[in-house]
C-alpha cells in the first residue's frame, strides 16, 4: 500500500542528505515518584525519574531505533545533569540542550494515584525554570530544522511569553519547514488566563501538519462535543488529525489533494526537499491543488491491565510517529500508537520500554478479531524481548 499524508511526507531524506528523524523541543523535569501509595504528606521517600511530554516522545522513539534530538533548556545544577544524562542514555542526541546558570531545572512530585481522576496529587516546581526562558534568540534554529519531523506540544507555549513567541515562529509558514507534529496537551493549570490558552492552542494546532488531541481535552479546551468529526470540523487545516478517544480507541483524519497523488511535486524535481509533495511552510501541508475529502481510519483501543496512566499520550504519539517514519499505512500507524501506549500504561513511571519493532509489527498485523481480544499486562514488552533473545541464542 502506498502511504499518503505525513507517512509519505517523511519517506525520503530532505535535501539529498539524511537528517535526524525527529527533533523534539520542550521542557523536561526531574520527577519524584512515591515509594508507596498515600498522600504526599505521608509518603516517606521518593524514587527519582524524568518526565516531560516532548522528551518522553524523544526517548521512546530513540528506544524504538530512530535518530532523535531533544532540544531544551535546563539549569546548571545536579538535576540538569541528571536529565541530560538520563535522556542521552536512551540514545537521544542532547548536544543542542542549553544550560542556564541563573534558573533552576524544573521538578515535580506526584502520588501513586490515577492522574486521570481526582485520586492524585501533583506538585510542580517549574515557575521560573530554565526551560521557561526558551526564546527565538537562545534556541538554535538550525538544530530545530535538522529533523524530518519537528515535534512540539502545547505545554511549551504555556511556560512563558518567550516560549509562546518561539512556538509561533516555529509553526509559521516558512520554506523548508520540517513536517510539524503538534500534541495539544492542554494543561489548564499552566495558563494564567484560561481563555488565552484555549485560543493559543487552537491557533498552533491549525498551523501544524500532524495534530494529536484527546476527545476529552478538545471538549475541555474548546467546548467541542460531538465526537471526532466535530473536532475535525474545528481543526480542518492539519494534513492529519489524530483524535484519541481513551477506551474508545483513536480516529485518524488524513487529507490528500485534489490530484489524488502524494508521490511528489508535479512541477518536476524535488518538492522543496520534502517528499510526498508536502512543502514546508504551508500550514497543514496542503499543496497548490487544494484539499480533498479526508480518509478516515478508526482503530479500537487494546485491553490493558493499567498500572498508571502517566505518559500514555506521549507514548501513543511516539508509536504513531515511528510508524509514520516507516511509511506504514493508516491502520498500522494507529495500532503502533496503541501498542506503544500500552507499554507506558503497564509501568508506574512516565517512560517504558517500547515493544521491539518485530513484536509490534506482528501485533499490528493481527486481524480485527484477534486485535479485539488481545490483552496486555505488566511486563509484556520485556517478555517478548526475552523470547527474541532465546530464539537468537544457539
Amino acid at each position: 500500500m502506498t502511504p499518503t499524508g505525513p507517512a509519505a511526507a517523511v519517506s525520503r531524506p530532505v535535501g539529498g542528505t539524511r537528517p535526524v528523524d525527529v527533533v523534539a523541543l520542550g521542557e523536561s523535569m526531574v520527577t519524584f515518584l512515591p515509594s508507596r501509595p498515600g498522600r504526599l504528606a505521608d509518603v516517606p521517600s521518593f524514587d527519582r525519574g524524568i518526565g516531560g511530554a516532548e522528551s518522553n516522545v524523544a526517548c521512546v522513539l530513540a528506544a524504538a531505533g530512530h535518530s532523535v534530538k531533544w532540544i531544551g533548556r535546563v539549569g546548571d545544577d545536579g538535576f540538569g545533569d541528571h536529565l541530560v544524562e538520563a535522556i542521552t542514555a536512551y540514545g537521544v542526541d542532547t548536544s543542542a540542550v542549553r544550560r542556564d546558570p541563573h534558573r533552576p531545572t524544573g521538578i515535580y512530585f506526584r502520588t501513586a494515584g490515577d492522574r486521570a481522576t481526582d485520586d492524585h496529587e501533583v506538585l510542580y516546581y517549574r515557575a521560573g525554570s530554565a526551560a521557561s526562558a526558551m526564546s527565538p534568540d537562545n534556541t538554535p534554529r538550525a538544530e530545530l530544522d535538522s529533523g524530518r519531523v519537528l515535534h512540539l506540544s502545547g505545554i511549551t507555549a504555556a511556560l512563558s511569553a518567550d516560549c509562546l513567541t518561539l512556538l509561533r515562529e516555529l509553526t509559521a509558514p516558512r520554506p523548508s519547514r520540517p513536517l510539524l507534529s503538534f500534541d495539544v496537551n492542554h494543561r489548564a493549570h499552566l495558563w494564567p488566563h484560561p481563555e488565552t490558552g484555549r485560543t493559543v492552542l487552537l491557533e498552533l494546532a491549525r498551523r501544524s501538519d500532524l495534530v494529536f488531541v484527546g476527545e476529552d481535552e478538545a471538549e475541555e479546551a474548546w467546548g467541542v462535543t460531538g465526537g471526532p468529526e466535530a473536532i475535525r470540523a474545528a481543526l480542518p487545516e492539519p494534513r492529519a488529525l489524530v483524535v484519541k478517544q481513551g477506551a474508545g480507541g483513536a480516529t485518524l483524519f488524513e487529507r490528500g489533494d485534489e490530484r489524488g497523488s502524494d508521490s511528489g511535486d508535479e512541477r518536476g524535481g524535488d518538492s522543496g526537499g520534502e517528499p510526498g509533495g508536502v512543502r514546508g511552510g504551508e500550514p497543514g501541508g496542503v499543496r497548490d491543488g487544494g484539499p480533498r475529502a479526508d480518509t478516515v481510519t478508526r482503530v479500537p483501543a487494546l485491553r490493558v491491565d493499567v498500572v498508571a496512566p502517566v505518559g500514555a499520550g506521549d507514548a501513543f504519539a511516539a508509536g504513531f510517529l515511528s510508524a509514520t517514519l516507516r511509511g506504514l499505512p493508516a491502520r498500522d500507524r494507529l495500532r503502533h500508537g496503541h501498542l506503544t501506549a500500552a507499554a507506558a500504561l503497564t509501568v508506574p513511571g512516565d517512560l517504558a520500554t517500547p515493544p521491539s519493532r518485530d513484536h509490534a509489527d506482528r501485533l499490528a498485523a493481527l486481524d480485527d478479531e484477534a486485535w479485539g481480544t488481545l490483552r496486555l499486562g505488566p511486563g509484556w514488552t520485556e517478555a517478548d524481548t526475552r523470547a527474541d533473545e532465546e530464539v537468537r541464542t544457539p
